[in-house]
């Protein structure tokens, strides 16, 4: 008799143990990623350049550090960092004696730096034949040594509004993500084929994934989770906004008995007159009404502090 089928929750799955994952990433899509692969089990350990001779005792030369300090810990937690001047002798033993211990190599360097530092791929794998190597970079294969940033790779993909600045890091998250998956791929690939592979995540590719939605017409003003369909946009209510999400015909019809509208057919949600009544009759309720209602009605939204 077989066993019965379980389920866990993704935590609880570790596919990368066993796994030993070195990095010389900075910043924030190597570290994310280092992140994920040790909450998959990986053992991680990290190389960071020396901190400035004048700096506190214990503090990093990681940008991320300087930047947010708290984000840099939660990232680094369960990491072991050492420091290594790569430019040194003694960095490159720290550095050769890590990698002939490692699965997987983690960079985000240019791949000209990476050739000064002797880790170009044919170099690294002739001499660890069994490690594979990930390389993040701003922007794929002959764009690679171009300058870019996350701003600059969300930019290109239209996912730049206005002149303000996305809510979000899109790029580096989602590159931290195309990484994981990388590493994932590289060690599925040497259990099914015996073989070491480097693989390369671009972050202008991370961007152009999450664009995809916008660029296919998706969020464009006239679709309707671009604003044409009066159940899926952001209102202002008595004391904040609230984001409803009434995109499905039973959760319309939900929203347009409360609100007192006449039906929830999908042209009568794309009227403008539609997104108008709704808008009245959110205005007079708080946010606390709005909660009640959502639980009462089974109607999906989320209220939100005034803008």
């Amino acid at each position: 008799m077989s066993a019965a089928p379980t389920s866990a929750s993704p935590a609880a799955i570790k596919p990368l143990k066993g796994t030993r994952v070195l990095s010389l990433a900075l910043n924030l899509p190597g570290p994310a990623a280092l992140m994920r692969c040790r909450a998959m089990g990986a053992t991680c350990v990290k190389l960071e350049p020396p901190a400035p001779a004048a700096a506190p005792k214990g503090a990093t030369s990681d940008p991320m550090g300087f930047y947010c300090a708290d984000a840099y810990t939660l990232m680094h937690e369960g990491i072991k960092t050492v420091q290594a001047d790569l430019k040194t002798d003694k960095g490159r033993q720290v550095l050769h004696r890590e990698l002939a211990k490692a699965d997987v190599l983690l960079t985000s360097f240019r791949p000209s730096a990476l050739t000064k530092l002797g880790l170009g791929w044919k170099e690294l794998h002739k001499a660890y034949p069994k490690l594979s190597m990930v390389a993040i970079v701003g922007s794929p294969g002959a764009r690679a040594e171009e300058p870019g940033h996350d701003l600059t790779y969300v930019a290109e993909n239209d996912l730049v509004v206005g002149l303000a600045l996305p809510p979000s890091l899109y790029a580096d998250m989602g590159g931290s993500l195309l990484a994981t998956e990388a590493i994932l791929q590289a060690q599925l690939n040497r259990l099914q084929k015996g073989k070491s592979v480097r693989l390369e995540v671009a972050l202008s590719d991370a961007a152009r994934y999450l664009g995809m939605p916008r660029a296919w017409g998706l969020t464009q003003p006239k679709s309707p989770v671009g604003g044409s369909h009066a159940g899926y946009g952001v209102y202002a209510c008595k004391d904040g906004r609230v984001a409803l999400a009434a995109l499905e015909p039973h959760f319309a019809a939900a929203l347009a008995e409360a609100a007192g509208l006449p039906d929830a057919q999908l042209r009568t949600m794309m009227q403008p007159a539609t997104r108008t009544a709704i808008a009245a009759f959110v205005a007079g309720k708080t946010r606390k009404q709005l909660n009640a209602l959502a639980v009462a009605k089974d109607i999906p939204l989320h209220t939100l502090p005034a803008a």
